[in-house]
């Protein structure tokens, strides 16, 4: 009971630095932390709450090593300290929640390789770009299988508190990072938008102002990573999405311009959106793109070079698919001066909003002697 008593007085002490309440410079807080971790150790093998503290601190102690780039380190930490909070989860909501709140700071941690410094998935493309190295896919499969289980627990917590289902929203925004990660752009976007829904009736239950303002930033979030989502959907998964409710009225137009870039019909998408001719119309005139290009003359080494501008460049477009913009490039370059003569090949690139791999070009083409065939993406 002592052992038990001083633990948690220093777990106290701890929270308080953690806090900022007190203060403590990093060698006095990383040797206050160790020395809590030792103190609960031995009561966590019997005690739910000093259990589901010490999985708590072990999250600390993961967290300072990650921020100080020892990614293996907090690895470790934090798959110790899950294995304590998972024990102590079912006595009580709170234990609960900070073991579904460690699953979701191991997923991060996991997946931390597969974005870019933006946080945005490098390979958002899956199969179609390069992707993930076998280590790299792996770990992000456990982040997705880790993430979904934290979303399992908030969802088995009473619903009823608002604290849960600002939780559960939270993680289902993380599930939904985790697999645009891997590529699963159109199950991403099904996760982002049900987050959506969480947080919306989160804000019309009228919460505080914290809880508004976090939700409300959430929603941004949650808005700007499905615009970024879309861009990789085809007509299929955008009419699946459409169909079963996922594919808010704000983010139509979006969807009917990502069908069009793909060369897809107007006819075609006012019909399996279900929409009018009209409204697709409509949309695809007030609605613009930004075509980026570039391109690029191969040399007798075999490397490609980029030319200058204005083969090099961006415009919003309306109405256009890839293959105009790009067609348009193809006619002109091969009508300047900047040409290889002879057996020279050279290719153009259209992709929408940012360069990428030329693998992810929404239009390819290869021009020379011996080119394969382009189509576009």
């Amino acid at each position: 009971m002592a052992q038990r008593e001083a633990a948690l007085r220093l777990d106290g002490e701890w929270a308080r630095i953690r806090s900022g309440a007190a203060a403590a410079g990093p060698a006095e807080s990383e040797r206050l932390l160790r020395e809590l971790i030792g103190a609960l150790r031995g009561p966590a093998l019997t005690d739910p709450e000093c259990a589901a503290r010490l999985g708590l601190r072990l999250g600390d102690l993961a967290a300072r090593r990650f921020g100080g780039g020892d990614r293996a380190g907090a690895l470790a930490a934090v798959e110790e300290g899950l294995g304590h909070a998972r024990r102590a989860a079912p006595h009580a909501p709170e234990y609960a929640r900070w073991y579904a709140r460690g699953l979701i700071n191991q997923g991060v941690w996991l997946a931390w390789p597969l974005s870019d410094g933006a946080r945005l998935p490098r390979h958002p493309l899956g199969g179609a770009g390069s992707g993930p190295g076998a280590m790299e896919r792996a770990a992000g499969e456990r982040a997705r299988d880790v993430t979904r289980a934290a979303v399992e627990v908030w969802a088995g917590l009473d619903q009823e508190d608002p604290v849960n289902r600002r939780g559960l929203a939270q993680a289902k925004v993380f599930l939904a990072d985790r697999l645009a990660e891997l590529g699963s752009a159109s199950q991403a976007v099904a996760w982002a938008v049900d987050a959506e829904s969480g947080f919306r009736r989160l804000l019309l239950a009228d919460p505080g102002p914290e809880v508004a303002r976090e939700a409300e930033e959430a929603l941004d979030h949650i808005g700007r990573q499905l615009e970024l989502r879309l861009r990789f959907l085809g007509l299929d998964a955008l009419a699946g999405l459409r169909a079963d409710g996922l594919l808010p009225e704000r983010l139509l137009p979006q969807a009917v311009v990502a069908a069009r870039i793909q060369g897809v019909p107007e006819a075609v998408i006012a019909d399996r959106l279900g929409l009018d001719a009209e409204q697709v119309a409509t949309m695809l005139e007030v609605t613009p793109w930004l075509a980026v290009w570039r391109v690029e003359v191969r040399g007798a080494d075999g490397l490609w070079t980029v030319q200058p501008d204005p083969w090099r460049g961006s415009a919003q477009v309306r109405g256009l698919t890839a293959e105009d913009v790009g067609d348009g490039l193809v006619r002109g370059f091969a009508q300047s001066p900047a040409r290889p003569g002879g057996g020279g090949l050279w290719r153009v690139l259209v992709w929408w909003h940012e360069e990428g791999d030329p693998a992810g070009a929404r239009f390819r083409r290869t021009v020379g002697p011996g080119a394969p065939a382009g189509t576009p993406s």
